[in-house]
């Protein structure tokens, strides 16, 4: 890449795969293993003459990721596939529409190795977001307070404050993406706060919450958050929790003030 940071065919790859992932038609069952869905293999059998954006936006699922990108005909790291010409956008336009398209990326790799890996390994995960977020004191009483479930989920206490003035009712539930938590799981975990005679609750999820699940949280006497999984990957990001920096890029522009004077 001009950047020098990567290899284009290793670029390539990535992005393939991402895309392939998006329409349905790869998937990652550990890591470092791609196999094709039972949809990619149907599309496999058909013989196509190739495999490019086009075909791809047949699928619904690929369509509504690459909504953003067809709006701002931006494709990442210049993929050649997107012939369409471009509207008038300035650099820095461009420059933000594709950071959007990174991001959007990586909170699919971040939740995608989140369901490969196990639920201790979660349960773990939790522990360092809340830590980074300032939440739990010390990573030792941080896990010492977050009991472990057998069902693939973390529910526990952690101290909102780092001198235990406050606490806070944690569940998290690692789902997959197409089970999503309803009104049902919400409402036991609000019981469970009531038992416990707490008002603040946090329930993290890495899949979604249903509309009746999010109405429900805003009319109770109780403060409780509902983190889907995308606001997890983003809190991940925000944090450097499971992420780390590739590149900074330092862009300058012209000091007024220093042109501003004659002498």
């Amino acid at each position: 890449m001009p950047s020098g940071k990567q290899e284009i065919l290793n670029n390539r790859i990535h992005w393939a795969k991402f895309y392939l992932t998006k329409a349905g038609l790869l998937s990652s069952p550990g890591r470092g293993r791609f196999v094709a869905t039972e949809e990619g293999k149907r599309l496999l059998a058909s013989r196509p003459e190739r495999i490019d954006v086009t075909l791809l936006q047949s699928y619904p699922s690929f369509q509504d990721f690459y909504k953003v990108e067809r709006e701002t005909r931006n494709q990442p790291n210049g993929d050649p596939e997107d012939k369409v010409a471009r509207p008038a956008t300035t650099p820095v336009e461009q420059i933000e529409a594709a950071y959007q398209t990174l991001q959007k990326a990586l909170r699919g790799d971040l939740l995608e190795r989140i369901a490969q890996n196990s639920p201790s390994f979660f349960e773990r995960l939790i522990v360092d977001l809340l830590i980074a977020m300032g939440y739990g004191g010390s990573r030792l009483n941080a896990a010492s307070q977050l009991g472990r479930s057998g069902d693939g989920g973390v529910d526990g206490v952690i101290n909102e404050d780092r001198l235990g003035l406050d606490r806070v009712y944690v569940q998290a539930k690692r789902y997959a993406s197409s089970n999503g938590v309803g009104r049902p799981d919400v409402q036991a975990f609000v019981g469970s706060l009531v038992g416990l005679g707490a008002s603040k609750g946090v329930f993290v999820t890495t899949s979604t919450f249903s509309p009746q699940a999010r109405e429900f949280v805003q009319h109770l006497s109780q403060r409780v958050i509902l983190i889907d999984g995308q606001s997890l990957a983003d809190l991940m990001i925000e944090h450097g929790v499971g992420v780390r920096t590739d590149r900074t890029i330092d862009f300058k522009r012209l000091d007024e003030d220093f042109f501003s004077g004659d002498g």
